[in-house]
């Protein structure tokens, strides 16, 4: 079974078929986020180079149909960032789990996006990527050099009675793999409005 056909028959499960979503892609330059929205895409591992202008996919799985935002993450592209939060449904932060050196760039850009006013109900994905590479951050290390380690929501449905708890939780995944990343995306098509 496909990932398509997968995450299609969970999608239908959930009765999310008929959503529509814009969601933005965000992170440091080099963390996958071209490379995850092509594999969702078309299920395809292709090399990419950096992307150099924002772009926008549109992505059906089963009847699902969403606006993927790939802003880029070069230093220049993240001043774009803030641009483009206009009523968007939710976010997925992905992080180079192995380029450690990168950790508190990561950390200060993630910051930055969870205190913007617009976003402040989006729910937020964080996925660790390239855990295939040996060495690579652990889960619990990577929420704690993000400063996310009592700030995410659980990794299952949550009840947020409270309205101003922003959904937020971390994911390890290897894209070149195709592992790790359904899960978050389960996850997070559960609070998309």
């Amino acid at each position: 079974m496909s990932l398509v056909d997968w995450f299609s028959g969970f999608l239908a499960s959930l009765g999310l078929r008929q959503k529509e979503a814009k969601i933005l892609f965000l992170g440091l330059d080099n963390a996958g986020k071209t490379t995850l929205l092509r594999m969702l895409k078309d299920e395809r591992l292709v090399q990419h180079q950096p992307t150099q202008f924002p772009t926008s996919e549109e992505v059906s799985i089963g009847k699902m149909k969403f606006k993927a935002f790939d802003l880029g993450g070069r230093q220049i592209a993240r001043r774009v960032w803030r641009d483009c939060h206009a009523k968007v449904d939710a976010a997925v932060y992905l992080v180079d789990a192995h380029d450690k050196e990168r950790f508190a760039e990561s950390k200060r850009e993630l910051d930055a996006l969870l205190s913007e006013e617009a976003l402040a109900k989006a729910p937020f994905l964080v996925l660790g990527n390239k855990i295939d590479i040996p060495y690579a951050a652990s889960e619990d290390e990577l929420r704690y050099h993000l400063g996310l380690t009592n700030l995410t929501t659980g990794q299952w449905k949550v009840n947020l009675a409270d309205q101003t708890v922003r959904p937020l939780e971390v994911f390890m995944c290897s894209i070149v793999r195709k592992m790790g990343y359904g899960e978050g995306f389960k996850w997070m098509s559960q609070y998309i409005k």
